[in-house]
């Protein structure tokens, strides 16, 4: 565990963010920003993020609770919350955006355009140098555009479900919401690319980010086998369509992944369990003969498997340049040593967390403040804003700025 301390202000000190995100796809790559130095406000409506109630478990935060779903993707930022549906709302949001570099939101397409927020319409001439980041599940326009979209339901859509799972369970959603996660991921991208044409033109833009795109670019291998051969591909639980051997596989201490990609590491594989009979067999010469017998390969693999101590063979074969790896749960992931070095699990004052994965030499990525509670820097955010205590209140008072949630 480490105790984080900040090193620089980030690569991405200096950039301003408003964010209208919620859920999980947006907040994610906010967070990501801010984690490197961005200033980012994150606008809620009145009634809150709705993953605050995604829980248990919670965190008290004394006056409202935060689920672990808002907290684990809503650290580094500042927090306040507008009811957008009031015109002086959308005012104060207007005055917020003459000092910001990026926009995001993921409402439903159209809303901003019926508030008078329309990036084409009203922000691109009014603010030139704006990014306008838009999140949605099928975009804007097209047979589905402006229709709702959730992780589960683009899994299902997408094909992805339809290569998850073995024929006996059928196909089953991922584990983790892979689609949401990768759209955050590519929305990040989206706003570095702006930011640094920016730099050239002068000129912000709208980024169009869609659940469903981001699901199909997920399909690779699968899209690009089904391209070439014509082929829908198949349930194939762990196994690999490309690969042999690749699969999880027993041993005499638990369950190990086995990643076989070449002549090479197959030989060091035999090796080290002890059967370099099999490097004379003609059926296992190569990797395409090996997915074309994998059926009298893997037997022949898991007979010797059965009297081995997984974590040892695992790490005697990773250190053999074998990608081979023990099955752990997130207990074991979050507690082994390798975790720590890398920095990768989080602890301060009451929040834990996975740290930051992309690590910058000279400007690193920090947690430098905790996800915040519904609306807890309103005030200070307002007032940066040139509002003084007396506008403040009335804001308040009229319900345009909300400090507790509805």
């Amino acid at each position: 565990m480490t105790q984080p301390t900040a090193l620089s202000a980030g690569a991405l000190s200096g950039l301003t963010v408003i964010d209208l995100t919620r859920v999980l796809g947006g907040p994610y790559a906010t967070q990501i920003l801010a984690d490197h130095g961005a200033n980012v406000i994150k606008i809620e409506p009145p009634q809150g993020d709705e993953t605050r109630d995604w829980g248990p478990p919670f965190h008290d935060y004394g006056d409202d609770q935060g689920a672990s779903y808002y907290v684990g993707v809503n650290r580094n930022k500042r927090a306040m919350a507008l009811d957008l549906t009031r015109p002086e709302a959308r005012e104060v949001l207007l005055q917020m955006l003459e000092g910001a570099d990026v926009l995001v939101d993921n409402f439903k397409p159209g809303s901003l355009k019926a508030w008078g927020l329309d990036y084409e319409g009203v922000l691109k001439a009014r603010f030139p140098r704006l990014i306008h980041c838009s999140i949605s599940g099928f975009g804007a326009d097209g047979p589905l555009g402006a229709l709702p979209g959730y992780d589960a339901v683009l899994q299902a859509m997408s094909g992805t479900m339809s290569i998850n799972g073995t024929p006996e369970s059928g196909g089953v959603r991922a584990g983790t919401p892979l689609i949401d996660i990768t759209t955050g991921l590519n929305t990040t991208i989206g706003i570095l690319l702006a930011l640094a044409e920016r730099e050239k033109s002068g000129l912000g833009q709208f980024i169009d980010i869609a659940l469903y795109d981001c699901a199909l670019a997920n399909l690779h291998p699968h899209a690009a086998n089904y391209f070439m051969s014509g082929k829908p591909p198949v349930l194939m639980g762990n196994t690999h369509p490309n690969i042999s051997p690749y699969d999880k596989m027993a041993t005499a201490t638990g369950d190990i992944f086995v990643c076989v990609g070449n002549n090479r590491a197959f030989e060091r594989f035999c090796q080290g369990l002890g059967r370099e009979d099999l490097l004379q067999d003609e059926r296992f010469k190569t990797n395409a003969l090996r997915v074309q017998h994998r059926e009298a390969l893997m037997p022949e693999l898991q007979r010797s498997l059965d009297t081995v101590d997984g974590h040892a063979f695992s790490e005697r074969m990773l250190r053999a340049g074998v990608p081979v790896g023990p099955v752990m749960d997130l207990p074991q992931a979050f507690a082994h040593p390798h975790t720590a070095h890398r920095k990768m699990k989080v602890d301060k004052d009451w929040y834990q967390g996975f740290g930051v994965p992309v690590k910058l030499s000279r400007t690193p990525g920090e947690i430098r403040s905790l996800p915040p509670a519904f609306g807890e820097h309103t005030r200070a955010v307002l007032t940066e804003y040139g509002f003084d205590e007396s506008q403040i209140q009335a804001l308040v008072d009229s319900g345009v700025v909300v400090e507790r949630r509805r």
